[in-house]
């Protein structure tokens, strides 16, 4: 699989461009195995069912937290989780439908959450969602920066717009982000920013070469963050997450045009044999549920981190 966290899918030039990824060589197979799959009953799902997640708590009652990158995917299931345990929620990205969506939802189920529209790549609408969440909520104590996107070719054919493209969403983004959260929290006397990374960082594939150098940069300026804010009360961690379940990992398969059922069923399917370790791909909410360990206060030595939820993909690696 291609991306290891959800976000903002890439653009549709972009998308044309993804054929390369880990499903390429098996997607006649898996056409074949999930009409087969569906045909004699076999449960869909990416892969075997996953325990439940520990019941709520009231960890984030009060507390004022901004999603990037949060219409779908990690960060979708990650502002539905964090209001569920009492946080009032700012999640941005730039699709309207998908992001007022997510916040009916939330509304829906009793909790507090606002979507603004904002893409990571501009300076200005960064600012302007950072501070008007801040404005809203009453300041800033939580930031679950998780916005990104990938390109995959060889390193050769990159154009340098696309090259700058995931640069400049999954690292820049994340900069322009924290810059302005940063303030926030001096200001409330601390706080907590997580970042989602990627495995890639710590082991990568062929044609992942802008993607990688995105996720890898990410390590490092969480650490250097980490030293900077110490004193101001500020922890700083990066989350990183293995092969998720998320629409942007279907859009890069090549079976990802298959209907919903038989997309589970070949996912399911390729996954038993070829994502080492547990043998499936992780569901948003498994990942978006860490992003709130890490953010929670249970842990309050942990700051210039880098935790792995890959279940055992690096350790194979």
């Amino acid at each position: 699989m291609t991306n290891d966290e959800s976000a903002e899918n890439v653009s549709g030039s972009a998308k044309s461009t993804n054929r390369r990824g880990m499903l390429g060589m098996m997607a006649g197979g898996l056409a074949v195995g999930a009409a087969a799959g569906l045909g004699s009953g076999i449960a869909v799902g990416s892969g075997a069912n996953p325990p439940a997640l520990p019941g709520r708590t009231e960890r984030f009652a009060g507390k004022s937290v901004q999603i990037t990158g949060a219409t779908s995917g990690i960060g979708a299931a990650a502002a539905r989780l964090f209001a569920a345990e009492g946080a009032r929620v700012a999640f941005c990205g730039r699709r309207i439908d998908r992001g007022r969506a997510v916040e009916a939802q939330i509304r829906a189920a009793g909790g507090e959450a606002t979507y603004i529209q904002a893409d990571v790549r501009d300076e200005q609408q960064v600012r302007a969602f950072v501070d008007g969440a801040a404005d809203k909520y009453g300041g800033l104590d939580v930031a679950f920066d998780n916005a990104g996107i990938t390109i995959q070719r060889k390193l050769h054919e990159y154009t340098a717009e696309e090259f700058d493209l995931v640069l400049g969403t999954n690292l820049r983004g994340t900069f322009l982000s924290m810059k302005y959260q940063v303030p926030h929290m001096i200001r409330g006397g601390g706080g907590v920013i997580v970042v989602t990374s990627s495995s890639n960082a710590l082991a990568t594939d062929a044609g992942k070469g802008a993607y990688t150098a995105s996720k890898r940069a990410l390590v490092g300026l969480v650490q250097s963050a980490a030293l900077d804010y110490a004193a101001d009360g500020i922890r700083v961690n990066t989350l990183i997450p293995g092969t998720t379940d998320t629409d942007l990992v279907r859009a890069l398969s090549p079976i990802g045009g298959l209907p919903d059922d038989a997309y589970r069923v070949a996912m399911k399917q390729w996954a038993s044999s070829n994502v080492a370790g547990m043998g499936r791909l992780a569901t948003p909410e498994e990942i978006a549920a860490f992003a709130l360990t890490l953010a929670s206060p249970e842990h309050p030595y942990l700051t210039g981190a880098q935790l792995v939820i890959d279940g055992g993909k690096t350790a194979h690696a």
